[in-house]
């Protein structure tokens, strides 16, 4: 019945700081669509992205109880851990643990962990081998 995520909502209390992280650090695009009331923004990569609310502001509805920090989120690395390890040590990123090896949805990865700047824990992992799509 389900097939993948299309989409998570973060809620940051400082969007442009946020916005640096993803972009800059993480190489996310920024972008921005409109609904019939407001303009909303999303950070886009591959064929998903992670919509932003701002504290306090959240668009509705929103998760009961939407707070910065809250997030636990894994990304697959388009390039070698290596790189995603310089890439986070050349923006100042403390790595709070690894590399370790982890187990994601199609098997056994290798993950470093980084904090985003509103505290949400963000691992950013390769898989060990070609993981089978099938």
């Amino acid at each position: 019945m389900i097939d993948r995520i299309d989409h998570v909502v973060l809620t940051t209390r400082d969007r442009e700081g946020c916005v640096r992280f993803y972009t800059e650090v993480l190489g996310m695009r920024l972008e921005s669509f409109r609904t019939a009331t407001e303009t909303r923004w999303a950070l886009a990569f591959g064929s998903q992205k992670i919509n932003l609310h701002e504290w306090g502001r959240e668009f509705s509805p929103r998760a009961h109880v939407a707070a910065p920090g809250t997030l636990d989120l894994c990304f697959v690395a388009s390039v070698p851990l290596e790189e995603v390890i310089r890439r986070l040590e050349a923006a100042g990123v403390p790595i709070l643990e690894g590399p370790v090896a982890r187990t994601g949805a199609l098997g056994p990865m290798r993950s470093v962990y980084v904090r985003d700047p509103d505290l949400n824990l963000v691992e950013i992992a390769e898989y060990v081998s070609a993981p089978d799509r099938a």
